[in-house]
């Protein structure tokens, strides 16, 4: 795995699980929206030890410059091993309620961008009969809280996206992580008030690595969040939709 495209690079998961990753001696495309924060993440996996390192300024809500990224990350890197998608944001659920504008514009960055550079990184590898497919999206998908259920179905579609595209990639050599973080102490949940069920940038950003090494499928990070999440799910119902959360 020696080629990754990142997208959402400036991301505090993203940068922890690239900073093991140029360890490895890795190339990398950085993709964001900020230039000097790609720049800065840059220079440090230089020092880390990766080998080519490009950035490419790029606004993930457009869907068709995504669907260009992975052609580009081809002829930059000199082909491709492994995609991770990182982008994303946490918006504010009454605003969206709010506006039915804003909650497409969260729904496209939180989902279509990451499905249109899944769509079109899957065909490559595909092709070349291996890689690696990864997304980190979130336990919030699980199930629609009332408090986050436009976040939440954003991720759960991406979730379920991809549970059948590992179904299109059995047999091909390509691997399909979803890694599902709970609560991570990141600038995205600086508004939040932390508690000790937060995990570190750092903790999760080795998950995703060792996830991405390893091929696997579906990864909780930190794992105690399979059995939050299978508990929530075998809530009822008639009982799920009272409770505050």
């Amino acid at each position: 795995m020696k080629r990754i495209l990142i997208t959402g690079a400036t991301s505090a998961i993203a940068q922890e699980a690239a900073k093991l990753f140029a360890a490895d001696g890795a190339d990398f495309l950085l993709v964001g929206r900020n230039a000097d924060k790609l720049t800065a993440v840059a220079d440090d996996l230089r020092a880390r030890g990766a080998g080519k390192v490009e950035t490419e300024v790029v606004d993930l809500i457009d869907l068709a410059r995504c669907s260009r990224l992975i052609d580009e990350a081809v002829e930059k890197l000199g082909g491709l091993d492994a995609l991770l998608v990182a982008q994303g944001t946490l918006p504010d659920q009454s605003e969206c309620e709010a506006d039915p504008l804003k909650t497409l514009f969260e729904f496209s960055l939180n989902a279509m961008s990451p499905i249109t550079l899944l769509l079109r990184a899957a065909t490559h590898f595909e092709t070349q009969q291996s890689g690696c497919l990864a997304v980190i999206t979130s336990v919030a998908g699980v199930r629609g809280r009332r408090t986050n259920y436009v976040y939440g179905s954003a991720k759960a579609a991406v979730s379920t996206f991809l549970e059948g595209l590992r179904g299109r990639m059995a047999g091909t050599g390509v691997s399909v992580v979803d890694i599902r973080p709970g609560f991570v102490d990141t600038p995205m949940t600086a508004h939040l008030p932390k508690k000790p069920i937060f995990a570190t940038a750092a903790s999760v950003g080795k998950r995703v690595y060792r996830a991405m090494i390893a091929g696997d499928d579906v990864v909780y990070a930190p794992w105690f969040w399979r059995w939050i999440a299978l508990v929530i799910q075998l809530i009822p119902r008639s009982i799920f939709i009272k409770l505050p959360i």
